[in-house]
């Protein structure tokens, strides 16, 4: 089976959706052809110089998956030298998954919790839906269902999963009294009249409801069609940002060991009392200040991350939330192994390498 850089963004999907990253994110294929062969693939944390030779030489990879987007705001220039340029020029097809794979089962955070032997985890912070759903009622005469039904289809709506065309239907009694100037299909203006209707239900992503209710009116035989759209609550997903849970009790400076090991750094930075005991931790890959309050709310005793900004750190201890920072990267480069492992599972006959060259920009002197 010939494998297609397509196939890579359709596994790629089905471990980390796009559909749950953050909204100011740049995820998915930044770079490449969907139809290009695939054979090989290398993952890395940064798309560095040294990397994408990697990628060009020793790995000869068709693709790289760089957890971090090479391509992030808006560009108004596209230049020799740049990760993303140089790639095209060699024909290398970059993904990015970035907040997708935090906020995934089996991501970036629960590699962290991993590495504090974390139970009963959850997300620090839920993630919010990102595709509102609406639920479409209408009520259409017997022998006009099918058309209708067809025609709203067609224009988005009555997906769930994996399944389309879904919807309900419900025989009933429509009344209606025409005013002056009505010109209705079933009975006399002037007058009220009763016609047997079918309530007909179906879901529509709120983005595509100004497509469907055009559908619908133009296959409706009503004059005036009556229809209601009703915002659906999301149901939740148990994504999203960080995790949060119960620890082995230890003490902060037996915990920030257990880190180390299981990270495979020489080297921690920790805010708090070493003897204080940890039951329970949050964790955030990558820079966690934005969650501190959110840990406070969940009761952890801990916040393992990348990163915190001096004022940050400061803040956290005086809240009483001790704080273990890996450096940056370190908190996310654990999850490139499992991800490769995910990977090689999805795309059959394609090889799936780390990066030997990937390494945190800072080194401890």
């Amino acid at each position: 089976m010939t494998r297609k850089v397509a196939d890579l963004v359709g596994a790629m999907e089905r471990i980390a959706p796009t559909a749950f990253a953050a909204s100011w994110d740049n995820v998915g294929l930044l770079v490449g052809d969907p139809g290009a062969p695939l054979s090989r693939v290398l993952l890395t944390i940064d798309l560095t110089r040294a990397v994408l030779g990697e990628a060009t030489s020793r790995a000869r990879s068709d693709a790289v998956v760089a957890y971090h987007p090479p391509i992030f705001a808006a560009q108004k220039r596209f230049l020799a030298g740049s990760p993303a340029f140089e790639a095209a020029r060699s024909g290398v097809a970059v993904y990015s998954p970035h907040t997708a794979l935090d906020v995934s089962p089996g991501g970036t955070n629960d590699v962290l919790a991993d590495a504090l032997e974390m139970r009963e985890r959850a997300p620090l912070r839920p993630a919010p839906a990102r595709d509102a759903e609406l639920k479409l009622v209408t009520f259409v005469p017997p022998e006009h269902v099918e058309a209708v039904s067809r025609a709203v289809f067609e224009a988005g709506a009555g997906r769930i999963g994996n399944y389309s065309s879904c919807s309900f239907r419900a025989p009933g009694t429509g009344t209606f009294f025409g005013e002056e100037g009505a010109s209705p299909v079933v009975g006399q203006a002037g007058r009220l009249e009763e016609a047997g209707e079918v309530r007909l239900e179906t879901v529509v992503p709120e983005r595509r409801a100004e497509d469907v209710v055009r559908a619908l009116r133009g296959a409706h035989p009503y004059e005036e069609p009556a229809f209601d759209l009703v915002r659906l609550a999301a149901a939740p997903s148990g994504l999203g940002l960080g995790r949060v849970g119960a620890v082995p009790r230890a003490a902060l400076g037996a915990v920030a060991e257990r880190v180390k090991k299981a990270l495979g750094g020489a080297h921690v930075l920790v805010a708090g009392a070493l003897d204080r005991p940890i039951e329970r931790a949050a964790v955030c890959a990558g820079s966690g200040g934005e969650l501190i309050g959110d840990a406070l709310a969940a009761g952890a005793d801990l916040l393992l991350t990348g990163e915190l900004r001096h004022h940050d750190a400061l803040r956290a201890a005086e809240a009483g939330l001790a704080v273990i920072c890996t450096r940056h990267s370190t908190s996310e480069r654990a999850a490139l192994l499992p991800l490769a492992e995910r990977l090689a599972r999805e795309l059959s006959g394609v090889g799936v390498i780390v990066s030997r060259e990937d390494r945190d920009p800072f080194v401890f002197a």
